[in-house]
């Protein structure tokens, strides 16, 4: 297997990175009261000197009220938290490293299994994470114009401590995505509407706010997901028509990458073409893209909390889409988390060293 389209550097504006393989964000819950610990620090380190390229981190919450429906998930906001971000962007660099926060909203949300809740009640564009499912208050206008200055915010923040770039998580039925989806927003003010582009109104004015804070220079990351964890087959883009429509806006808003989640990274998008979900944001704006989903291992992330495990899977489709100019970056999650190596392993073609993934690597942090 050639792998050699991997491991050639890639540089936009602020990113300058070895390689084209991203640690894709996944949420740990080991940050108490919302702050990261030395152990955080380390973990994020170790996968610098495994050589990752690009280290996205886990959501960090912005500066609201009920932003997280986790006490122990990180905050990018406040002093405590802060100077714990700062030892991790500061481990990650002195290990050779690059890295940016994923800053995240999460909307309305379910309560947490640990019976912890936030202050305040959940907010979102129409009270509900799910139709008919509402757990949570109809954000006002003034909700909405605060939680963008938060956004903007946590943005500077990332700029100010010295991270190498920015990502916004506007997937997986999160805040952002609760606007886009037409099954969460039912507005019928300037953020609703009844297509695409007019329910991104809240997500473009996030990504203006971010551009302005952080200065043309920066680099701004996007993730985005056509499902949701309670509807794998929704499709808010229908056609690339539509994903033009919704999209474009987005890059002209000030977005530079856009990180395109799906669970299986080689099913096709649409029909009449094999290009995934980041070749056709490639095709369609002409901007970078990272493709992620299920690579590396045999199964999704979704059965992993189910309980499944999975095993190492070839990286020969990933390379054949790569070299065909499909997309510019991998995001890597599950290998990552159970082997921070797993970089170094597939450049030295140590395959037979990989790892497979089991649940039990999702309670721990793991950093040998």
């Amino acid at each position: 297997m050639n792998t050699n389209s991997l491991f050639s550097p890639f540089q936009l504006k602020s990113l300058n990175i070895k390689n084209r393989l991203v640690m894709a964000p996944m949420t740990r819950s080991f940050s108490p009261d919302g702050v990261p610990t030395p152990e955080v620090a380390a973990y994020y380190r170790k996968r610098a000197e495994g050589e990752v390229g690009l280290i996205l981190s886990e959501g960090t919450v912005i500066d609201r009220p009920s932003s997280s429906n986790d006490k122990d998930v990180p905050h990018f906001y406040g002093n405590q938290a802060l100077a714990g971000w700062q030892n991790v962007i500061n481990n990650v660099h002195s290990a050779g490293g690059a890295m940016g926060p994923q800053i995240w909203h999460m909307g309305i949300m379910d309560n947490h299994a640990s019976g912890w809740t936030p202050a305040e009640p959940f907010e979102g564009p129409s009270g509900t994470n799910r139709p008919d499912n509402n757990n949570g208050k109809t954000m006002t206008e003034s909700d909405i114009a605060d939680t963008i200055a938060a956004f903007g915010r946590a943005a500077a923040d990332a700029k100010r401590l010295g991270f190498d770039c920015v990502e916004i998580h506007g997937a997986h039925g999160y805040l952002i995505d609760q606007f886009f989806w037409e099954g969460t927003n039912e507005r019928t003010d300037i953020y609703g509407g009844k297509n695409l582009p007019e329910r991104s109104r809240f997500a473009l004015e996030v990504i203006k706010e971010v551009r302005k804070q952080v200065g043309d220079d920066f680099a701004v990351i996007i993730r985005l997901s056509q499902f949701k964890p309670s509807a794998y087959d929704t499709k808010i883009a229908h056609t690339p028509q539509e994903l033009e429509a919704w999209i474009n806006p987005m890059a002209e808003a000030g977005i530079d990458i856009f990180h395109c989640s799906q669970r299986r990274f080689w099913e096709p998008e649409f029909e009449g073409s094999d290009l995934n979900f980041a070749g056709w944001a490639k095709k369609v704006s002409g901007k970078a893209t990272i493709t992620v989903g299920s690579v590396g291992l045999s199964g999704d992330f979704f059965g992993a909390f189910a309980g499944e495990s999975s095993q190492p899977s070839s990286l020969d489709e990933l390379v054949r889409r790569m070299d065909r100019g499909d997309f510019d970056l991998v995001a890597v999650g599950r290998p990552l988390l159970s082997d921070p190596f797993w970089v170094q392993k597939i450049r030295e073609q140590r395959t037979n060293e990989l790892k497979g993934f089991s649940k039990e690597a999702l309670a721990q942090l793991i950093i040998d």
